[in-house]
C-alpha cells in the first residue's frame, strides 16, 4: 500500500533631556507659569451624563447611508457600549454585535458585496462573525452610541450650546468627534436623536431600553460565537503549503503554511493570522480544520492545523486495508482574526457583570444556550495555497 502527498504549490492574489537657563548677573529671574485648572463642565451636562450611564441603554431606529445606499438600523445599546441590533437593505439583512470597543456583523455574501466596499474577496467573511469595516456601519457604534461614551463627550459640551425645534421641543445641539447629539434643553436633558459623522440625512431616533435583560439574552449568545471571528483589516500572502505526518497516519493529518502579514503597513496591537483548510481525495472532502497564532513584528509566521474528522480515519484505514494509490491534496487561505477563542470568556464576563448591574439577576440563573455556527462554502480563489495532485513516490 502507498499513500503519497505531494509537493505543495501556492496560488497568491491576496528619554527626556533636561534644559537649564543660566541668567546673567543683572537680570531678574523669569516667573514661573501659573498652572491653569480645567474648568468643570457645565452642570446641565453632567446631569445628562449621570442620567445616561445610569440608565437601562439606549434603543436606536434609523436610517443609514452606507456605500451610498439607505440601509435601515436597529441597534440596542447596553451603558457600558455593548450593542446588539440588526442592518437591513431590502432582502439583505446583517447582524450586528459591539463588545470590548470593536463591532462585528455577520452577514450574507450578498451583503458584503454591496455595503462593504474596500473588502477584498468579501466570500472570506460571509455566513460568519466578522469585524467591520470602516464602511460598515460608517462610524464606531460603541464611540458614538454607547451612553457613557456620550457622556463623556457631552462633558466637553459648552454651557449654552445651539439649539433647535424638535417637535416644538427646544432641544440643545451638541457636536462631538464622529457625531452630533440632540437632547431637550431643559432637565431631565433627554438624548432625543443621533446624527452620526454629523449628518442629517442620518439620523438614530432614540428612546430608553424597555427590556434590559431581553437586550442581554440577545447580546450574550452573539459574543459566546465571536471565537476566531475574521479581520478584514488585515491581509496575508501565503508561503508554500505542506503536510506533515499524514502518510499512514490514521489520527489526523497536519497541514502547514507560512504567511507574511501585507496589510497594513504597521503590525496593529493584537494583531492575529488565522489559517482555514481543508483535505480531499480526488474531489472526495476528508475534513477540514482552523489554527490560528499572534502575528509578530516581523509580519511573518507559520500557521498549521490537524484534520482529526472521522472522514479521514475512514478513508485512511480503508488504504491501509486496500493496497493502492490514494493521492490527497489541501487547499488553505489566510485571514486576519479579531477574535482569539481564548479570549472570549472575558468578553463574557463583561456582558455578565453589565447583566448582574443592569437587571439585578439573581445569582444562579443560567445563561442562554449557545448553538454551533453553520458551516459556510467560501470561494477558493484567490488568495488560496494549494497542494498539488501527488506523483509518483
Amino acid at each position: 500500500m502507498v499513500v503519497v502527498a505531494g509537493a505543495a504549490a501556492v496560488v497568491v492574489v491576496v528619554g527626556a533631556v533636561a534644559a537649564v537657563a543660566l541668567t546673567g548677573g543683572g537680570e531678574s529671574p523669569k516667573k514661573k507659569p501659573k498652572a491653569t485648572v480645567a474648568a468643570p463642565p457645565p452642570a446641565w451636562t453632567v446631569a445628562a451624563g449621570q442620567a445616561l450611564s445610569s440608565g437601562t441603554g439606549l434603543r436606536y431606529d434609523g436610517t443609514l447611508t452606507i456605500s451610498g445606499r439607505p440601509v435601515q438600523a436597529r441597534l440596542r445599546v447596553t451603558p457600558a457600549g455593548a450593542a446588539s441590533g440588526t442592518l437591513t437593505a431590502g432582502v439583505l439583512t446583517a447582524e450586528v454585535v459591539a463588545i470590548g470597543g470593536d463591532t462585528y456583523i455577520k452577514a450574507g455574501t450578498a451583503f458584503w458585496q454591496t455595503y462593504a466596499s474596500g473588502v477584498a474577496h468579501p466570500e472570506y467573511y460571509a455566513g460568519r462573525w466578522s469585524k467591520a469595516p470602516a464602511s460598515v456601519p460608517g462610524f464606531d457604534v460603541p464611540d458614538v452610541l454607547g451612553p457613557k461614551a456620550i457622556a463623556r463627550s457631552l462633558k466637553k459640551a459648552p454651557a449654552k450650546p445651539p439649539t433647535e425645534s424638535v417637535n416644538g421641543v427646544r432641544a440643545f445641539k451638541v457636536k462631538a468627534s464622529g457625531a452630533e447629539y440632540v437632547l431637550t434643553a431643559e432637565a431631565p436633558y433627554r438624548l432625543l436623536a443621533v446624527r452620526p459623522g454629523g449628518q442629517a440625512a442620518q439620523r438614530f431616533t432614540v428612546a430608553p431600553v424597555a427590556a434590559p435583560a431581553t437586550l442581554l439574552a440577545e447580546l450574550r449568545p452573539r459574543v459566546a460565537r465571536l471565537g476566531g471571528a475574521a479581520d478584514p483589516g488585515l491581509r496575508f500572502t501565503p508561503g508554500t503549503l505542506a503536510f506533515s505526518n499524514c502518510d499512514q497516519n490514521t489520527s489526523g493529518c497536519t497541514v502547514n503554511m507560512p504567511a507574511t502579514l501585507t496589510e497594513p503597513a504597521a503590525v496593529p496591537d493584537g494583531a492575529r493570522a488565522a489559517l482555514r483548510a481543508a483535505i480531499s481525495s480526488r474531489g472526495r472532502p476528508l475534513g477540514m480544520c482552523t489554527g490560528s497564532g499572534p502575528v509578530p513584528a516581523n509580519r511573518s509566521l507559520v500557521l498549521r492545523c490537524t484534520v482529526t474528522s472521522k472522514l479521514w480515519r475512514h478513508w485512511m484505514r480503508a488504504a491501509l486495508d486496500n493496497p493502492g494509490s490514494y493521492p490527497y491534496e489541501a487547499k488553505a487561505r489566510v485571514v486576519g482574526e479579531a477574535v482569539d477563542v481564548a479570549d472570549v470568556p472575558k468578553l463574557l464576563a463583561r456582558v455578565d457583570r453589565e447583566r448582574e448591574a443592569v437587571t439585578k439577576a439573581a445569582p444562579g440563573t443560567p445563561g442562554p444556550t449557545v448553538s454551533g455556527e453553520p458551516s459556510v462554502k467560501h470561494s477558493e480563489r484567490p488568495e488560496i495555497a494549494t497542494s498539488q495532485t501527488p506523483g509518483a513516490p
